[in-house]
């Protein structure tokens, strides 16, 4: 659920409200994990606004400024990331349900390879900028004129055997 929040996230800043009615949940639980999320650093409050005599925060998810932060704090274990990787797999599963793939538009690969390492450092750091540039171009839900995608990738190195 909080990998499907930081998505709607990028697009544009959302309050718990907007969260909830996006993804059919409680406004409770979408404040609860918002709040989990920020804590941790993942997402920040963009803006407050004054709503029937409450404050509404509306959140923000910055894969450039996540990007940096990894960068900066130290690195997540193997365990972390093994997590990390098994949730983007159950995401992909629930994603690909909804999925559609029309002729010659599908961009789809699992490989292991052996690569030079000069190279798979150029590769790497080619996928992440794209990666960066897609969250960057992503639009709120549902605005006119656009399409519902999925992205999914990790790169990483792996022990020989």
């Amino acid at each position: 659920m909080r990998l499907r929040i930081m998505s709607l996230l990028t697009a544009a800043p959302m309050t718990a409200a907007e969260v909830a009615r996006e993804l059919g949940l409680t406004h409770a639980n979408a404040s609860y994990h918002l709040r989990t999320l920020l804590s941790g650093g993942l997402i920040f409050v963009e803006s407050e606004e004054k709503i029937r005599g409450g404050v509404a925060k509306r959140y923000r998810y910055d894969v450039a400024h996540e990007r940096e932060r990894r960068l900066s704090e130290r690195p997540l274990s193997d365990e972390q990331l093994r997590i990390e990787i098994a949730a983007f797999a159950n995401e992909l599963i629930r994603r690909s349900r909804d999925a559609r793939f029309p002729a010659g538009q599908k961009v789809l690969a699992d490989a292991e390879l052996w690569v030079d390492p000069a190279k798979w450092d150029e590769l790497r750091e080619r996928i992440a900028l794209a990666l960066t540039e897609l969250h960057g171009a992503a639009q709120p839900p549902r605005t006119p004129g656009t399409v519902r995608t999925s992205t999914t990738a990790a790169l990483f190195e792996m022990e020989s055997e």
